[in-house]
């Protein structure tokens, strides 16, 4: 394993003197103490804070949670929902627990959408649901958090809510990304709260100007006092259905009072001697990335350059095929029970490896749909260890940008929009995609499936190795598969792992998507290997810690601005 910090080269200069060069530009964080990475370094700071104070990394995943609602507003909630992988050294046990935004009890597609019941993608029918209160689904954050304090924390929750109270009352400096992210984010200037939060005489908040939030910090406060009751009950609850009746929205005080948060089994396989644990359904992040996987299972990519066309083949080829099996048959288990154990059976992996070419790109066709017998890329992940080797892998989503651009009046909540992620289409013999889904089909109660795929993995020793995870829609399988091939296959540290160029190419849609970095000269030969390729600025943002011999290696991706590793001090 190369270990940049440790690997340097002195080389003679022309005076005599030597200098220290190194392996490449991209430098982990190390610590053998705890580490928090997140999206924004504010948060990651309130982390490592709950760590000083003799918190552990779930106590630290919830403050961060929490204060990612103030640092990062398009992404970090109180208003969405996510999934979350808790690893308990003493027990030495990995717990998800599954707080995904659910539908309401009352919603209906043709209160969703009106009388046409499969809308056209294009269509003001469909975009309309967007940014409007009917686009949000029961919330389920607050619960996953507190779930997972209840459970595994150690401080009390008034101890951990202290500094993120703080921190939304006394604000925070307003970044050049934020103040971007504002300015081209349509829904935000068409809800009146939002407007009044975001906004200062009709312009996006300033670059360096304050942006206090005095209503998330009351909000806070109720959850500090009286736990998931000072959300889904109470003034916090009452003001939320309020403002869904007044505004059209479908959201009641039962399907806040009766939102619960799941523990579920993780899914897990072996790739090359680590075990990769990740979420699994409502995620279809988890078999995507679990499936290309297995498919590379059987692939020596090894024997390439992490650089080179083959490489970019075969993980594309992977990626494609984890995309085809997540497309019809995963959803909420609550509603259709999901053929996890077939989707990644051997059978299965080995008839999707069967189907690919090393020289030629697969068409739609050639990758064949599992046939049982009967994505806004502003989500946000973080991932932290403590000193005592507990970690938590957490990704968690407002759907789009700043969600639905809904803030509830007086609280300081943005709502998500995640009830654009169901398969409306289920029915239509002519739609082959995932939006006629069977597992993902509409239904009242039900957790749209998400791409969400928080992952921990544990070496041939079975001790942990990686944190991971990212944002990105349905981009993430593509980010995370490239960081763990990076750093297993290629024997690459986490920093040059996480900034390799990364491409992601779905099922059943042709393109392949690459970011700029990847070469013209590999480009060219992909397409001719009959790859359509297409330029991305960015695929996903990775927040990862690398763990070799009890030392902790922490990389934020370089991709989205303001991301951070923070170190505990004591």
């Amino acid at each position: 394993m190369k270990k940049l910090l440790t690997t340097i080269l002195f080389i003679s200069h022309l005076s005599g003197t030597d200098y220290i060069d190194y392996l490449h530009p991209f430098h982990p964080t190390t610590s053998s103490n705890g580490m928090v990475v997140s999206q924004n370094a504010l948060s990651s700071n309130i982390g490592t804070q709950i760590l000083d104070m003799g918190g552990n990394a779930v106590d630290a995943a919830v403050a961060v949670g929490f204060s990612l609602a103030t640092t990062l507003p398009r992404a970090g909630n109180l208003g969405g929902g996510g999934f979350m992988l808790v690893y308990i050294k003493d027990k030495n046990e990995i717990f998800y627990i599954d707080y995904r935004s659910k539908s309401p009890r009352n919603s209906s597609i043709e209160k969703l959408l009106g009388a046409k019941k499969i809308p056209e993608r294009n269509s003001k029918l469909w975009e309309r649901v967007d940014y409007t209160y009917l686009a949000s689904g029961v919330p389920g954050t607050v619960y996953g958090l507190l779930e997972a304090h209840k459970n595994f924390g150690v401080l009390t929750l008034e101890q951990i809510m202290k500094p993120v109270i703080e921190q939304a009352e006394n604000g925070i400096v307003v970044s050049s990304d934020l103040n971007y992210v504002i300015d081209v984010t349509p829904q935000l200037r068409t809800d009146p709260e939002s407007f009044s939060i975001f906004f200062d005489n009709g312009e996006p908040l300033k670059e360096f100007s304050i942006m206090k939030r005095p209503d998330l910090a009351n909000t806070f406060k109720e959850i500090s006092k009286h736990g998931a009751k000072g959300f889904y009950e109470g003034i916090v609850a009452d003001k939320i259905v309020e403002a869904m009746e007044k505004n059209g929205g479908l959201i009641t005080h039962d399907d806040l009072k009766n939102y619960k948060s799941f523990f579920r089994m993780p899914i897990a396989l072996n790739y090359k001697g680590h075990m990769v644990y990740t979420a699994g359904p409502p995620s279809g992040g988890g078999i995507t990335l679990l499936t290309a996987l297995g498919v590379l299972n059987n692939i020596d990519i090894k024997k390439y350059k992490s650089d080179s066309t083959k490489a970019y083949h075969f993980l594309a080829e992977a990626l494609r095929r984890g995309h085809n099996n997540r497309s019809h048959f995963v959803g909420d288990p609550e509603y259709f029970d999901v053929p996890v154990s077939k989707l990644l059976s051997s059978k299965r992996i080995k008839e999707l490896s069967s189907s690919i070419d090393s020289n030629k790109a697969s068409s739609i066709e050639e990758v064949i749909p599992f046939k049982p017998r009967i994505n806004s890329k502003d989500t946000t992940h973080y991932s932290i260890v403590d000193k005592n080797g507990n970690a938590v892998s957490n990704t968690y989503t407002l759907g789009l940008s700043f969600g639905s651009g809904v803030t509830i009046p007086g609280t300081g909540i943005l709502m998500n929009s995640q009830m654009n992620n169901f398969a409306y289409r289920y029915g239509d013999k002519n739609d082959i995609s995932r939006g006629a889904s069977p597992g993902n089909r509409f239904e009242p109660g039900k957790k749209p499936m998400s791409t969400m795929a928080p992952t921990i993995i544990f070496d041939k020793n079975n001790e942990l190795f990686l944190i991971t995870g990212s944002p990105g829609g349905s981009d993430i399988p593509a980010a995370i598969l490239r960081v763990i091939t990076g750093v297993i296959d290629f024997d690459l540290d986490i920093g040059e792992a996480t900034m390799l160029p990364r491409i992601h190419k779905d099922w059943p849609y042709v393109g392949l998507e690459h970011e700029r970095a990847v070469s013209r000269d590999i480009v060219r030969r992909l397409k001719s290997m009959g790859h359509e390729t297409e330029y991305e600025n960015t695929i996903g943002s990775t927040q990862s810690i690398h763990i070799i011999n009890g030392v902790n290696y922490g990389f934020a991706d370089l991709r989205r601005p303001n991301a951070s590793v923070s170190v505990q001090s004591n």
